[in-house]
């Protein structure tokens, strides 16, 4: 069992606008972690079900980061997050990253 991987979303510029696209090519696995860089005043992290994620709306009861430099383990399946503050998910600040 190899040692689970770190990844940065966004890379060097961070959880912000149109990171959608982030995740292609790249091969995740269950138990590798997300590092979700930015500023708390500005944005947050919020993990959702399909329906949020494809809304862009949180579903009761989701877990909500907002650290700034959150670490998310991702499980099998799909993994999906956005930011919740108005008008963001909607202008791209959301992923969706599948998980071995």
């Amino acid at each position: 069992m190899a040692d689970a991987a770190t990844y940065t979303v966004g890379d060097a510029g961070g959880w912000t606008f149109n990171v959608a696209g982030w995740p292609k090519g790249k091969r995740f696995r269950a138990g590798d972690v997300l590092v979700f860089n930015y500023s708390p005043a500005a944005h947050n992290v919020v993990a959702v079900n399909k329906a949020g994620y494809s809304t862009c709306k949180s579903p009761p009861g989701a877990k909500v980061y907002q650290t700034g430099k959150d670490r998310i383990k991702l499980v099998k399946g799909q993994n999906l997050f956005i930011c919740s503050f108005a008008g963001h998910c909607q202008s791209g600040m959301k992923v969706a990253v599948t998980a071995v």
